[in-house]
Formats: structure tokens, C-alpha cells, sequence
């Protein structure tokens, strides 16, 4: 999840993983895969340093979990 500012200023949580398109025109308008559009105070490129902390995040929680799983598994030996 990524949480971004409507041009009114109000804040939202996005799920990232929804992202269809981003576009400037010169507004920064985010197309969901389900039709959803939403213009956002955030540029193109901020987005996408969002998108990639999310999924960052999500690969460490990954890893810490695959990582506490073998030493478990070790440990039960």
C-alpha cells in the first residue's frame, strides 16, 4: 500500500499492486486495472520510488520470514 495526496489535499491509501498505468497530462492521473482514476498532487516519479519502497519492503518481510523458517526447521533437528 502506498499513500498518496488528491489534488484537494486529502490523503489516500492506494493498493500499489492495482497500478495499471501512471500519466502526466500535466496533471499525474494513476489507472487502476479495475477503471479507477485517480489525480494525485505526486509526480510520476515519486510514484514509482513508492511502488519500488513497497515492494521492497514486502521482499524483506519475505525474506526475514523464509529466514525464520530454516532456522526453525534447523533448530528442530
Amino acid at each position: 500500500m502506498i499513500t498518496l495526496t488528491r489534488i484537494n489535499g486529502e490523503h489516500f491509501t492506494l493498493n500499489a499492486d492495482l497500478i495499471e498505468t501512471v500519466e502526466t497530462t500535466p496533471d499525474t492521473v494513476i489507472k487502476l486495472f479495475n477503471g479507477h482514476r485517480y489525480v494525485v498532487r505526486e509526480n510520476m516519479e515519486e510514484i514509482v520510488e513508492l511502488v519500488v519502497q513497497y515492494r521492497n519492503r514486502i521482499w524483506r518481510s519475505s525474506c526475514q520470514s523464509e529466514s525464520a523458517i530454516i532456522t526453525q526447521q534447523q533448530n528442530d533437528k
